[in-house]
């Protein structure tokens, strides 16, 4: 019975380290799975996180180009209006001559008219918009405290205008 019993042990010695190693070959098996498991999702992450900086790159460019594209068109509009204020201007001039009195001081007046406004309105098609804020900016830097003075009287009037209504 002796010889039974250790027998027995020795089966079950023998198992249990049979056990053991499984459990451990297991136990590697699931920690070289978890890392890989760990490596893909970190790499799937990395290549989300890169597809969404591409995206948000490209919709940056896209709002930036929009951007430009209307202060372009912007540009052309008021170029465009300032032209047709100028020939607004050269219209009336030609008609105040055609329409002014045969002699006189009132023929001098409306000639005196005819010609600020032709001048004007080549000024205005031969600078456009960017020559007159030039002359401007140039105009206010030569005289700032008349320039002051003008900007106060015109907010003035501007808050009384506005208000009455």
């Amino acid at each position: 019975m002796a010889n039974t019993t250790s027998t027995m042990k020795k089966g079950e010695e023998k198992m249990g380290g049979n056990l053991g190693e499984k459990a451990r070959d297991l136990a590697g098996n699931v920690g070289e799975k978890a890392r890989d498991t760990a490596t893909a999702v970190t790499d799937k992450a990395r290549d989300t996180a890169t597809a969404v900086t591409d995206k948000a790159r490209e919709m940056a460019s896209n709002v930036g180009q929009k951007a430009g594209e209307m202060a372009s068109n912007f540009g052309q509009q008021a170029e465009s209006a300032t032209s047709t204020v100028a020939t607004g201007m050269k219209s009336l001039a030609e008609s105040i001559r055609e329409n002014a009195p045969d002699g006189g001081m009132l023929r001098s007046a409306s000639t005196t008219v005819a010609d600020t406004l032709e001048s004007g309105s080549r000024y205005l098609q031969e600078e456009g918009l960017s020559g007159l804020g030039n002359d401007l900016s140039n105009f206010v830097r030569r005289n700032p405290l008349p320039a002051l003075f003008v900007g106060i009287a015109f907010g003035f009037l501007i808050a009384r205008a506005t208000s009455r209504s």
